[in-house]
């Protein structure tokens, strides 16, 4: 039988925790959201007065010193992407980011452009 401090330690990755306890239950980021390829910098504001971000938050900031891809941020603090999304959400409504967007934001509607960019995944 198991008890119940085996069952949240990995024996290789050490302990467990479930991407819904760092985001506090939340699936989505309150009110902005972050696309892929939308690119995210830390604004400089002092993070010290905000005793509640996580050391997830910090991680995010740090990576963030320069202005970065949120998948490229998802992917150096090794987070899920959904996770890293909601952390942002609360970084930019305490002004500790800014999110920086191209210029246009139509989106792609030639088929064509589509299908080249899935072979080219595919290809991978």
């Amino acid at each position: 039988m198991t008890g119940p401090r085996k069952r949240w330690l990995d024996q290789e990755a050490g302990p467990v925790v479930r991407p819904y306890a760092l985001t506090r239950g939340r699936t989505r980021p309150r009110g902005e959201s972050f696309d892929l390829i939308d690119v995210v910098a830390a604004t400089g504001a002092p993070a010290t007065e905000m005793p509640w971000l996580g050391p997830e938050h910090r991680r995010i900031l740090e990576a963030c010193r320069r202005p970065a891809v949120v998948a490229d941020v998802a992917s150096d603090i090794d987070l899920a992407l959904a996770v890293v999304r909601v952390l942002l959400g609360d970084l930019y409504q305490e002004g500790l980011i800014t999110v920086l967007r191209p210029a246009s934001e139509a989106p792609i509607s030639d088929l064509s452009v589509m299908r080249n960019v899935l072979d080219g995944l595919k290809a991978l």
